[in-house]
């Protein structure tokens, strides 16, 4: 028999034995350090919070799936994901009824209604976020202050407030400001985000482009470089959302350019719009762009030409 020298197939050519639910349990394993420092900083509720959101996305997942007859597939653990951020982008005071709304808008209308796990447009717990923003601003915006009871509201972030004093930065890290349930602790998130990158779960390519470029702008524009850095949403937003895979663009220069306009809507919103934080609305924005950045940054196939 002849023997064979070439053989041709489709691709791709390159596999790998990275699955779905390999991939999401190490994100839920990345944001232990941020769950454990919340349920440290604002107290058992923030735990309660957590899993109304978690079981509520997983539930709402599960029964969208049943009543269409369609493959149930909470085993993949994105639905925990998304869960899990969406209770960190909620005050620890927020009632339950409204964390398990935007459960429903995460799960049923920005993901399922769109096809499932791969086909939503935007980051499902960000739209969460942004709904619940818009329909309940007085909620969303009643901030905890660590040192008091859960049930006494502070209306000021370190963002909205400027800095509080000479222990900003030890603030900043450890979390003992007002804030989100899951985005005061900068360092869980720095180290849940270098432990993604650590495991090659995401790329380096968007956080690090995307926390530099907010870091350039502050110091040209005069704002306090470490308090952007390290309060608010952004680093929260740097290494768990703006890294989704689904919304977030495949090619290397595509995600250079993704950092950098997150970083630039990022500054325009804080510096120059009329609400202290950006991150929200610059990602919703850039998760609609990705399409065209795959587009204009994709490489031209070997021996192909270019389309005019």
């Amino acid at each position: 028999m002849e023997k064979k020298k070439l053989i041709v197939s489709a691709s791709p050519h390159i596999t790998s034995h990275e699955t779905t639910r390999g991939i999401m349990l190490n994100v839920c394993a990345a944001l232990l350090p941020a769950l454990i420092a919340s349920s440290l900083i604002f107290g058992a509720r923030a735990l309660l919070v957590t899993g109304v959101t978690v079981a509520s996305c997983v539930g709402f997942e599960a029964l969208y799936c049943i009543l269409l007859k369609k493959p149930v597939p909470v085993g993949d653990f994105s639905a925990v994901v998304t869960g899990m951020i969406l209770a960190f982008n909620l005050p620890v005071s927020i009632p339950l009824w409204i964390a398990i709304i935007g459960a429903f808008v995460a799960i049923v209308v920005a993901k399922q209604l769109f096809g499932g796990l791969g086909h939503n447009f935007a980051n499902p717990a960000l739209l969460g976020r942004i709904v619940l923003f818009i329909s309940f601003a007085g909620r969303m915006t009643a901030y905890t202050y660590p040192e008091t009871d859960v049930d006494v509201l502070a209306t000021a972030t370190p963002l909205a407030a400027g800095a509080p004093g000479k222990d900003i930065i030890v603030k900043l890290l450890l979390g003992t400001h007002g804030g989100m349930l899951g985005e005061t602790c900068a360092a869980a998130l720095l180290l849940g985000g270098l432990y993604l990158i650590a495991t090659k779960t995401i790329s380096a390519a968007i956080p690090l482009s995307y926390i530099g470029t907010v870091a350039v702008l502050s110091l040209i524009l005069g704002q306090d470089v470490l308090l952007q850095l390290l309060s608010g949403g952004l680093m929260l937003g740097a290494f768990f959302m703006a890294t989704d895979y689904v919304t977030s663009p495949f090619t290397f220069k595509g995600r250079i350019v993704y950092g950098i306009c997150l970083g630039v809507l990022t500054c325009l919103i804080r510096f120059f719009g009329n609400m202290a934080e950006g991150v929200s609305f610059a990602l919703l924005l850039m998760n609609l762009l990705v399409p065209y950045l795959n587009e204009l940054t994709r490489q031209k196939p070997l021996g192909g030409v270019k389309a005019k």
